[in-house]
């Protein structure tokens, strides 16, 4: 292996991914990590548990 080639593949590993869609927004993402936070408050605080 040469140093180009390895070069080469240092970059192409970091830029790995894992698959999944790229959506570019995230504003979806933070609105129902927010109402899974809520939500769960809620129950937390009516069984008591706090």
């Amino acid at each position: 292996m040469t140093a180009t080639s390895a070069a080469g593949n240092a970059h192409h590993a970091r830029r790995a991914r894992t698959g999944g869609p790229e959506d570019g927004s995230k504003l979806m993402e933070h609105v129902a990590g927010w109402a899974f936070v809520v939500v769960f408050a809620m129950l937390v605080t009516q069984l008591g548990l706090l």
